[in-house]
């Protein structure tokens, strides 16, 4: 690959996103991301704007997203291009640079270590990690053959050849085991076992935490000798879902005996607006997912919270906000209580003195996974 070439839009992004120092600016220096991003996509500002960007109808327009920290869309609904339109489920992007200088920090990957990749995308994160540890110490695993494929081909012009797989980055890759760093790209709410198994004792696992109760979150864990993986959340960190563990979407109630009307004193944007702390701890004592929106209907100003059970798509509420209400309504389908558990999660949070994200923590072992707050002995 030819580090020589003066791309100006570096420079300007890494002042940017800064600061950015030693490896890691060395590595963006070298490898340029707009060899790696597709002739259009979709650029997702930090506002939450998006417009489609076509390097063939406005090449300044498509330099200047590419070497801004956005991350653009390259693939909708599991395999459309962006160009086709701009309406779709998100599967496919080139991270926003501050993210992938963020998780690449908390991997802390040196030259000569082993690392696996999960979650190939456009190729850029992988030509990052040839760059700081050596394209023969990277495997990169990704589950979509046309992704994988563009991103071959990608990583092949820019003279870089990592050890490339596709299948469900969930597996692992056991034949090019043991790993000193695994570095995930796409949010989970499960962590799989088997990165725990195909690391060294003292490796770093780095991956979007992602269990579906308000922000997601990065996870930064650390291999012990008997199997077990401990760790903290150094922060935001945000990736589209693997797709094994995409949320299910939920059913229509089974008759009237299945639906219950009630109300409630509790805001629910008190609920949904709460600090990350808050997150996860209602996400880890429940395992209840929500989302909501604000937005007029024809009753005037509303906020609604959708909450719903992963595990059971039978199980949902819906909880609305308008303005000036005493009380407010709660639609409830199934046999969970979802409302009660969220609000009596949330004053657990509150009664333990609103701890922040940082003082929370994961352990993983081959049984499962448990949040704990300030020490593993302590588990939600």
């Amino acid at each position: 690959m030819n580090g020589a070439e003066i791309v100006p839009g570096v420079e300007a992004l890494i002042a940017e996103i800064g600061p950015v120092d030693g490896p890691i600016a060395s590595a963006l220096r070298a490898v340029h991301r707009h060899r790696f991003v597709p002739p259009v996509g979709l650029a997702h500002a930090p506002d939450d704007t998006v417009r489609l960007i076509d390097r063939d109808a406005d090449p300044a327009d498509w330099m200047a997203a590419v070497y801004t920290d956005t991350s653009i869309v390259t693939q909708l609904d599991d395999g459309r291009s962006a160009v086709e339109d701009l309406d779709g489920d998100y599967t496919s992007s080139a991270s926003a640079p501050s993210t992938v200088v963020e998780l690449l920090r908390w991997l802390g990957a040196e030259r000569g270590q082993r690392v696996l990749e999960v979650g190939t995308g456009t190729g850029w994160t992988a030509a990052l990690l040839c760059h700081l540890v050596g394209a023969a110490n990277v495997t990169s695993i990704e589950i979509d053959p046309v992704v994988a494929g563009q991103a071959a081909w990608r990583l092949a012009e820019a003279e870089l050849r990592p050890h490339l797989v596709v299948g469900d980055g969930a597996d692992g890759c056991a034949e090019r085991a043991p790993f000193d760093r695994v570095h995930v790209t796409c949010g989970v709410r499960t962590i799989p076992y088997a990165w725990v198994r195909q690391a060294r004792p003292g490796a770093v696992i780095v991956l979007p935490y992602s269990p579906g109760f308000g922000t997601s979150h990065g996870l930064r864990l650390v291999t012990t000798r008997d199997g077990t993986a401990y760790g903290r959340f150094p922060g935001f960190a945000s990736y589209m879902m693997m797709r094994s563990q995409r949320p299910r979407p939920v059913r229509p109630p089974r008759g009237p005996e299945d639906r219950r009307h009630l109300t409630t004193r509790v805001d629910p944007r008190t609920i949904a607006h709460a600090p990350a702390g808050a997150d996860l701890a209602v996400a880890a004592l429940t395992g209840v997912a929500c989302h909501g929106s604000a937005e007029p209907d024809e009753d005037g100003d509303l906020y609604r919270m959708w909450l719903s059970d992963p595990e059971e798509p039978g199980s949902w509420a819906v909880v609305d906000w308008r303005p000036d209400a005493e009380e407010y309504e709660v639609f409830q389908v199934g046999d969970r209580p979802l409302w009660d558990e969220v609000t009596d999660a949330y004053f657990r949070w509150v009664s333990w003195g609103e701890p922040g994200r940082e003082r929370f923590g994961m352990t993983v072992t081959a049984d499962g996974q448990r949040v704990w707050l300030d020490d593993p002995g302590r588990p939600l």
